[in-house]
């Protein structure tokens, strides 16, 4: 004799329905992902390093350009982009917003433009311009590259577009231990070496994509690191560790597509380092810890709407010294020569080298997600601050951002001095370093961004 039990039948209906709700509530969103390679044309000069004294000759592997488009509707989307490139310059990140938003009505903060840094991609003029002696085909080469970039980028955000296709994003977070803080003391002061003691950023945010059906089209992860394993003695084209990454998890999931970001890595190096064994060896490390995310049972839906800040934030430059200007011109050292060519330019042209320009976004999806994207070479500093302010959000915090033309030092790091703080404005040609302000302005930002997103501010949040 069959028993009615009618409290279980409605308990069963009730998690039938609470189940339903759920993933049409999170499949209500569509995505739409698109790649390309971005391998420049050979010979062509490389950026990173200013050890090098001759172009690129071969491919390790392809480097490539990915979007990833989000939306539920057109207040409610994110296009986002990644690049195994050093960085981009405001002139391409602008370019391509100005075209997207033309062609697709994407406002400038729903795009999101993100470098790896790999020392082994190509020269992104003008970013790190005093590494370079160009000659005229040499940079009649990297202007194309730079047009062709910019041309390449808006095409896969076109097929993003065209691709869309309702989907569930899920988000979790990993760990892999490669990354090693890189500020190392002395008795004569910070240089670039191994500091065990110094702050890190372990953390591997992933988010990825699903069809209704559980198939995964997009992993997008990250990781606060240098992707500077290999040295200036490589004159190979490759994404470097993050490539190997992307490459591993696109073997292991051959439907999907691995879309890497790279976070507050500014004072953060591989270690150890030297060889493609090792970049290949720190690429499955990560490859590793996204894949444990994603066999995991603890990956949390990531539900609409989607709110987007952007802001543009005028950083200050120490006082200009024109005496060591003039004193620098006439060094032995040439990217000092070039440097002091370009200020004294600057200074006698009256151009104002007195502030810098900074951006700044913000992505939040519903409560579930909110992703911080800080321009240029960041420290860890910031990230670290960021999630200890905004503990109660589940936050990812990217750095090398629609720009890459500088280092974004902290309090810290501008007191300690260093290469991050002082000497790599030399290479990037600007005339640095930042005013002790520089934390404290960007810090005001980010919660005014915060709150235009919705981030309620509390008293846990200090």
């Amino acid at each position: 004799m069959i028993t009615f039990n009618y409290l279980e039948m409605k308990r069963t209906l009730i998690i039938v329905l609470l189940l339903v709700t759920g993933v049409s509530k999170g499949a209500d969103m569509k995505v739409g992902i698109a790649s390309r390679p971005i391998t420049p044309p050979l010979p062509f000069w490389m950026s990173g390093y200013a050890v090098r004294n001759a172009p690129s000759t071969e491919v390790l592997h392809d480097i490539w350009a990915k979007a990833m488009v989000i939306e539920k509707n057109e207040k409610n989307r994110v296009v986002i982009v990644t690049t195994d490139l050093l960085g981009l310059s405001p002139e391409i990140s602008e370019g391509i917003a100005q075209r997207v938003e033309k062609k697709h009505g994407v406002d400038r903060s729903q795009l999101l433009l993100n470098s790896s840094h790999t020392h082994c991609g190509p020269a992104v003029w003008p970013s790190l311009s005093m590494i370079f002696d160009f000659s005229p085909e040499d940079q009649r080469k990297a202007v194309n590259y730079n047009l062709k970039l910019i041309e390449d980028i808006v095409d896969i955000i076109d097929s993003a577009f065209a691709k869309l296709t309702p989907m569930q994003l899920w988000s979790g977070h990993g760990s892999t231990d490669f990354a090693m803080n890189r500020r190392q003391p002395t008795d004569h002061g910070i240089i670039n070496g191994i500091n065990p003691k110094g702050p890190v950023d372990h953390d591997v945010p992933v988010l990825i994509a699903k069809t209704p059906d559980g198939k995964i089209r997009a992993i997008l992860f990250g990781y606060a690191c240098h992707n500077t394993t290999l040295g200036g003695n490589s004159i190979n084209i490759s994404g470097d560790y993050a490539g190997f990454a992307q490459i591993e998890l696109q073997k292991a999931y051959p439907e999907a597509t691995a879309l890497f970001f790279i976070g507050c890595a500014g004072d953060q190096n591989p270690q150890p380092r030297g060889t493609v064994d090792l970049a290949m060896q720190h690429g499955k490390s990560l490859t590793d810890a996204v894949q444990k995310v994603l066999l995991s049972n603890n990956l949390k839906p990531i539900y609409p709407p989607i709110r987007t800040a952007y802001q543009k934030v005028s950083l200050g430059f120490q006082s200009f010294n024109i005496d060591s200007c003039r004193s620098d011109i006439l060094s032995s050292d040439i990217f000092k020569q070039r440097r002091a060519k370009l200020m004294l330019e600057a200074y006698n042209k009256n151009w104002d080298i007195s502030e810098y320009t900074y951006p700044l976004q913000v992505v939040r999806f519903n409560r579930d997600l909110t992703i911080l994207a800080m321009g240029d070479e960041v420290v860890v500093d910031y990230s670290l601050k960021m999630k200890k302010k905004y503990r109660n959000e589940n936050l990812f915090v990217a750095g090398y951002c629609n720009q890459v033309m500088c280092y974004i030092p902290s309090k810290r790091v501008l007191e300690e001095g260093g290469y991050e703080a002082e000497t790599s404005m030399i290479y990037y040609g600007l005339p640095g370093p930042f005013k002790n302000e520089i934390e404290d302005r960007i810090t005001i930002a980010v919660s005014k961004l915060m709150k235009e997103v919705g981030v309620k501010t509390s008293k846990n949040n200090k």
